[in-house]
């Protein structure tokens, strides 16, 4: 099964913006849609009815949990690469690439927030 979008609150897109921006153009995901409260992004060069998305919505009673969104690393070196950028980003609570044998003993990954502190993953399950 696949997801096809995401819609996430933030209670200040404008501070949101930075993270969104760098880390979902380094995943693919080109800036399409957006307006004083919200803001698309989706896969291809064209909003198409069957394209995965993501969509941050400005709500300024939001306040975040402990749900986790973990995004899918092609390797350990691009954890590192996409990691770098949410850094560079502006990520807040952020842990660089490391090995988390508590969960398997290839489970390679870093972890971070949103301005908001929505946590995020970018993981790599495999050997090498």
């Amino acid at each position: 099964m696949l997801v096809d979008h995401i819609d996430l609150r933030v209670s200040n897109l404008a501070a949101a913006r930075p993270l969104y921006d760098g880390l979902l153009t380094a995943l693919g995901y080109a800036k399409l849609n957006a307006d004083e409260t919200s803001v698309g992004y989706h896969r291809s060069a064209e909003t198409e009815d069957s394209d995965p998305f993501i969509w941050l919505v400005e709500d300024a009673s939001h306040v975040p949990n402990g749900t986790r969104i973990a995004f899918a690393a092609t390797s350990r070196a691009e954890v590192d690469r996409l990691a770098g950028v949410a850094r560079d980003a502006g990520a807040g609570a952020f842990e660089p690439p490391h090995l988390c044998t508590e969960y398997t003993p290839h489970y390679y990954a870093s972890f971070f927030e949103d301005a908001d502190g929505n946590k995020f993953e970018i993981c790599y399950r495999k050997r090498g």
